[in-house]
């Protein structure tokens, strides 16, 4: 929490988080990142360890890739963790956790995680935030892809985080 907020204004303080593996953060994520920072005073961006997924990037360079990137937004900070989103969450003290929803089938996958995640924790909140049309079909798993066929992903992820890579 930042330094100069009051006692009596810490009841209003609202966070939120942000999870995901973030390999690599893209546009898409920055989108929904930038947009909860406008509605929060706190963002905090949860970068998953989850080696059950075999990330491309190392998690240390997925938390430099998304400081770097959000490096404009004051009120985010990057954390790693490798924990169930609900203790990071209440180790945080946020009960509020961003999703981003591209599609329909994304949709399926992020109502079943909000519902198990709000079964352990019931003060959990899941707000679901949709990207703009024009980053809508971005994903870590589409620029992966393009990245191992040495394709042109420049113009998917933030700029900062090609400086960083």
């Amino acid at each position: 929490m930042p330094r100069n907020i009051h006692d009596a204004d810490k009841a209003s303080y609202r966070k939120a988080i942000y999870s995901g593996t973030f390999d690599p953060i893209t546009n898409g994520h920055l989108d929904i990142i930038s947009r909860a920072a406008n509605i929060f005073d706190e963002v905090i961006i949860a970068v998953a360890k989850s080696e059950r997924k075999g990330p491309m990037f190392s998690p240390e360079d997925r938390v430099k890739f998304a400081k770097a990137a959000t490096s404009h937004l004051k009120n985010v900070r990057v954390e790693g963790f490798d924990t169930l989103l609900v203790d990071f969450a209440t180790e945080q003290g946020v009960n509020t956790i961003i999703r981003g929803l591209r599609a329909v089938s994304d949709f399926e996958y992020e109502l079943q995680m909000g519902y198990a995640n709000s079964s352990i924790n019931d003060k959990l909140e899941t707000l679901y935030l949709m990207p703009t049309l024009e980053n809508a079909f971005v994903s870590s798993t589409i620029v992966r892809e393009i990245i191992r066929f040495d394709g042109k992903f420049q113009h998917l992820i933030p700029k900062e985080v090609l400086e960083c890579m």
